[in-house]
Order: structure tokens, then sequence, then C-alpha cells
């Protein structure tokens, strides 16, 4: 299953030479990831109230192949690549919306762990296993 999700560069995502500042990919892909969520019918606020279950990132691997410019639209898509106990692992890719057959312009691999009230690793709420499978 395959999530996509657009957004919009604006100016205050670039640096001084017109293109996407590194670290805002990750705000994208944030976003992006917020929304699979919620796509499948997750409320997170309500699961950290109720459950005491977050979602914390671990670890992030990225590549930035090309870069994205001023109000250029993205594509950003979120595809489960391992479901463990109490982690996923996710790839996200991001294109512009108008050519999405070009080369990526950035790629992550990013590993989500479920943390408990207590501030550990706990395991993956069924609700988010289910229909993933």
């Amino acid at each position: 299953m395959t999530h996509r999700f657009t957004c919009r560069v604006y100016y205050e995502d670039t640096d001084l030479a017109g293109i996407v500042y590194y670290a805002n990919y990750l705000r994208f892909i944030e976003r992006a990831r917020s929304e699979w969520v919620r796509g499948l019918g997750i409320d997170q606020a309500r699961m950290k109230d109720e459950d005491g279950i977050v979602f914390a990132v671990r670890r992030v691997e990225a590549d930035y192949l090309h870069p994205a410019k001023f109000d250029d639209e993205l594509t950003i898509e979120t595809t489960v690549e391992h479901m463990g106990g109490a982690s996923m692992v996710l790839r996200q890719l991001v294109t512009r919306t108008t050519d999405p057959k070009a080369a990526p312009l950035f790629t992550a691999l990013v590993t989500l762990v479920a943390i408990g009230r207590n501030g550990t690793a706990v395991r993956l709420p069924a609700i988010l296993r289910r229909p993933l499978h």
C-alpha cells in the first residue's frame, strides 16, 4: 500500500540559493506520515490520551538527490518496508508532482517506535497493524 501526499514549496521553505533547505524535507515527510496514519483511521491525539502511546522517530536515513525549488508541487509517497513488534520502517520518496516519472528529489528510510507513558518501547497498536496486512 502506497500513500500519497502533496504539498507546495513556499518561499519560507527555501534557502539563499532558492532551493528547498535540506531540513525542510524532514518537515514534508513528517506531514506525509501524519496524513498516512490519519488515512488509516488512527487519531494520534486520542491514542496518546487513551492508550498513552505516541510514535517517535528513532532513525532517518536520507538521500538528497535533486533540488526542489520555490513553487514546486511535491508528492511524498509513503510505503511500509518493515513492521516489527514495537517499530516500523517506512520508505518515503519525494518527487515533483508535475513529473512523477522523473528521478526522485529525496528519499528516506524512517524508523518509528511506539513509546508508552513510561517512555519505553511498547507493542505497535493492533489498529495500526491490521490495515497493513
